[in-house]
């Protein structure tokens, strides 16, 4: 399951919101703002609070918005 770490009001995030969804992939959102459990997720896999962070598997993860990065993660073609 793809998991998105996001805020309420962080334009990045809703670039990578809108480029999965525009990929037709399904994406949990977790905002670290609201949910002390994903805030505690995102600094266990990023050692940070900085977003948005995508990961596929809970392991790897792309930081920012990268779309080539995005699509490495996902197996996503261009």
């Amino acid at each position: 399951m793809v998991k998105v770490y996001s805020l309420t009001s962080c334009p990045w995030c809703d670039k990578v919101k809108k480029y999965l969804k525009s990929k037709g992939v399904a994406y949990e959102e977790c905002n670290i703002e609201t949910s002390d459990e994903a805030l505690a997720e995102c600094q266990k896999l990023t050692g940070d609070e900085a977003v948005p962070v995508t990961t596929a598997d809970g392991k790897n993860f792309v930081l920012g918005f990268d779309k080539a990065k995005l699509d490495e993660l996902l197996g996503l073609t261009a």
